[in-house]
């Protein structure tokens, strides 16, 4: 077991362990305990609802482009709802806004592989993290200039403003284009209207496996990985601690393995 979902289940102990004490302070004094998805004051009780793009492969998309909402995100919420008994409502809309979306009360949870940093830090709280995922510096195939990724400086990168790897690109030096998400910068990318891209290898990996042919090439890689998790209000402490829980058992029995291996062929859960 990771050091991360250890840490998590500790966390998880003491949690549960207050919580009874509280739960037995209140019965003493007559008030009535808390019991069911209404512990973990969800928006719709007993409906976790989930905010997600639904257009990022291959973590949260629609087969055939139209068809059912899939992917690797979408069937590890599923999964971790089921086992703390919710039903799940996702509701899909651009990265750009999904922050926007959690602050105002429209969802619960978000789960779109929003990487772990400090300002996201500061303002949310995160479960255990289910992807861990080193970020790469995507360029032309024909490219032979950018080897690393101090090698972005006086460079055009497309990137999401409010992607984690907007700040590694910016912090290189890099000029950047803004976009809504991968698909948007790839395309730029294959366009030659910008000179490289940084996000996450598993994404790439994803599309160069459904096109082979696709006129890019990884560069380089970051030094550090990008650690993906789900992401909550401030408020949401034991919705936080029920799926840090969930996540362990997942890990557990094998379905955060079989998942990865279902969507991106390897467990990328640790």
């Amino acid at each position: 077991m990771s050091r991360s979902i250890l840490l998590a289940s500790a966390a998880l102990t003491a949690t549960l362990a207050l919580s009874a004490c509280s739960s037995a302070d209140a019965e003493g004094d007559g008030a009535e305990a808390s019991t069911g998805s209404g512990e973990f004051g969800l928006i719709s009780d007993g409906t976790l609802v989930v905010a997600t793009e639904g257009t990022y492969r291959p973590f949260t998309y629609h087969e055939g482009g139209s068809g059912e909402l899939i992917g690797y995100d979408v069937e590890i919420v599923e999964a971790v709802a089921d086992k703390i008994g919710l039903e799940v409502e996702f509701q899909e809309t651009q990265f750009d806004a999904i922050f926007a979306g959690l602050e105002a009360g429209r969802f619960d949870v978000v789960a779109n592989q929003v990487s772990i940093n400090p300002d996201r830090e500061e303002a949310y709280l995160f479960s255990t993290p289910y992807t861990v995922s080193p970020g790469v510096v995507v360029v032309a195939e024909a490219t032979d200039d950018i080897s690393s990724v101090s090698d972005l400086e006086g460079k055009t990168s497309a990137q999401s403003l409010t992607s984690n790897w907007f700040e590694v690109a910016e912090t290189n030096g890099a000029n950047v284009e803004a976009v809504e998400g991968w698909a948007q910068a790839v395309a730029l990318l294959e366009q030659g209207r910008v000179d490289a891209t940084v996000n996450d290898k598993l994404t790439f990996l994803d599309y160069t496996a459904e096109r082979p042919n696709a006129p890019i090439k990884i560069a380089a890689e970051t030094e550090d990985s990008s650690l993906n998790a789900f992401a909550f209000t401030k408020d949401k402490e034991e919705l936080v601690a029920a799926f840090d829980q969930a996540l362990v058992e997942l890990e557990e029995d094998g379905t955060l393995a079989e998942i990865g291996e279902k969507y991106l062929g390897a467990d990328v859960s640790q």
